[in-house]
């Protein structure tokens, strides 16, 4: 895939000319990852954002005992490490790519003379931004207040609303990641699931998971 194709498909610069668009393929690289590689690491300096080309990213944070936490699973066509262009500051937090992957990599000075120059671009990163809101929200509301399997069933019900409305999903991620997104280990995780399909709630079968009774999950 050629960059401006990658760009032209990022929300970030929806709504943008093809003149536009090759002028932002003057200032970002692309980089490649392999599967289990680190883009960077929590206290690196924050100079400048990723958008993913192909494949799959995690960002997360470990406590001091070692346990990770995964905060966001980003995929192609979505931006990550965005937080210290603004802010000026270190990486909060750890990325790595769960598979093979090619970002884009935007230097943190030239994206910022960009934004001048681009109101479109500013409010496209305002509503990513909003966005991001909504779903770390969403997820800290999760963690604090509900139970692995209430967490479980936001999950499934969040994922039935991204990948369409139909009453079938598939986990991009593996059920150790998930464990992880929904802070719990995967023991805990796997008997959730088999008891939510002894319960009729939903059907698993690998990494497709049919959804029978959606009312009964949603009160989970």
């Amino acid at each position: 895939m050629q960059k401006i194709d990658t760009i032209r498909e990022c929300v970030l610069f929806s709504g943008l000319t093809d003149e536009q668009l090759r002028d932002i393929t003057r200032i970002c690289f692309e980089k490649s990852f392999g599967r289990g590689e680190n883009i960077f690491f929590e206290g690196d300096d924050g100079d400048g954002l990723y958008v993913i080309a192909t494949g799959k990213i995690k960002v997360y944070k470990m406590s001091p005992d070692g346990k990770e936490q995964i905060l966001h699973i980003f995929g192609p066509g979505e931006m990550f490490g965005e937080v210290p262009v603004f802010y000026g500051r270190p990486f909060p937090a750890s990325s790595e790519a769960l598979v093979k992957s090619k970002l884009l990599f935007f230097p943190r000075q030239p994206f910022v003379e960009l934004l001048h120059q681009n109101p479109t671009i500013a409010m496209n990163m305002l509503a990513f931004l909003s966005m991001m809101l909504r779903r770390f929200t969403t997820q800290i509301e999760n963690l604090s207040l509900k139970e692995v399997p209430g967490r479980l069933a936001g999950y499934l019900l969040y994922l039935v609303e991204e990948q369409g409305g139909g009453d079938q999903v598939n986990l991009e991620i593996s059920k150790g990641q998930l464990a992880s997104l929904l802070g719990t280990i995967p023991e805990t995780l796997s008997r959730i699931f088999a008891k939510m399909t002894e319960e009729g709630l939903i059907e698993v079968d690998g990494r497709k998971i049919t959804i029978k009774d959606r009312d009964a999950l949603s009160y989970r």
